[in-house]
């Protein structure tokens, strides 16, 4: 294959309802013969928190939605097995720039294996409304941290956390900490030390944080979440779809809003500057549940990639 072939790429705002809001996402289109080295080049240069690469060739799939796309994310520093809104983002492009017409559902096949995108479209055209990300199975840890190592790591007293509910790790493809605070003014006050995190981490398996308390920024959602990363190179995340939708199954087990089903909306990255909106859904089938993060993606800029 020419090593000249022309690569599309775009430039979105995922979980944001407006242009520079939400968690910032490149996508390079017709990536299929894209050198290897040259993949964590181009992510390590965009220097966005992910970049993710359609490895396929768009002059065979064009208008097709009947097979996987083939995808693959990149932070600056690694590549990523799983992660929410580069799948969300670029399940958007795949939908508006490749395929161009409505749709029940697009495959990504991802390292972890294949995840399935929900388009909502508005009544009135074919335009998407929101981006439903139906995630794996949940898996809960069956060790359950301590509010004394937590509150060494984000520099809060232990009163801040609720004591209701546990601090677990929790994967749906890629593990988070889901730590229960009681309250907006401990959300605002967490601050991460940042070899108290290091400690933390080499003793579990997931790196990454989430903190989570009732309340909003004066919008509609249930929670606010804030989401810690060091480890991937991203001190604070405006908006996290995994990590989400690991909260989704972690409220559905403790059924924090009392009964095995949940359907809010839930803010995030307001802290950073990056307001957010995430929308979680969990559906009980017996024994398990499915989980669902919605979220709209707002297009900001393209060009072409030689």
């Amino acid at each position: 294959m020419s090593s000249n072939r022309l690569r599309p790429f775009h430039i979105v705002d995922v979980f944001g309802d407006e242009r520079y809001s939400g968690n910032q996402l490149a996508v390079v289109r017709n990536a299929i013969d894209f050198p290897e080295p040259s993949l964590q080049k181009f992510a390590r240069e965009m220097n966005f928190s992910e970049t993710t690469f359609i490895m396929a060739n768009e002059s065979e799939i064009a208008g097709r939605s009947d097979v996987p796309f083939t995808v693959r994310i990149f932070t600056p520093n690694a590549e990523l097995p799983f992660a929410g809104h580069p799948t969300v983002g670029t399940a958007f492009v795949i939908q508006q720039y490749i395929i161009r017409k409505k749709v029940p559902k697009i495959t990504l096949d991802l390292k972890i294996g294949p995840i399935d995108i929900i388009p909502e479209y508005e009544s009135t055209d074919d335009g998407v409304k929101l981006l439903w990300m139906k995630q794996n199975e949940p898996k809960f840890s069956k060790s359950i941290l301590n509010t004394t190592q937590l509150s060494k790591v984000l520099g809060l007293s232990r009163s801040d956390f609720d004591s209701n509910y546990p601090i677990q790790e929790v994967s749906t493809g890629l593990p988070f900490i889901i730590t229960p605070l009681k309250s907006m003014k401990a959300l605002k006050k967490c601050k991460v030390d940042l070899d108290a995190y290091l400690a933390l981490i080499r003793k579990t398996k997931a790196k990454s944080i989430l903190v989570f308390a009732p309340g909003s920024h004066g919008t509609n959602s249930k929670l606010s979440v804030r989401m810690f990363s060091h480890y991937f190179g991203v001190p604070e995340d405006p908006a996290t779809g995994s990590a989400n939708g690991c909260l989704a199954a972690y409220l559905t087990r403790h059924e924090y809003f009392g009964g095995k089903r949940v359907d809010i909306q839930v803010d995030q990255g307001y802290e950073i500057g990056r307001p957010s909106t995430l929308y979680l859904k969990t559906n009980p089938e017996g024994s398990k549940f499915n989980v669902s993060v919605g979220g709209h993606v707002v297009p900001v800029a393209e060009g072409t990639l030689l």
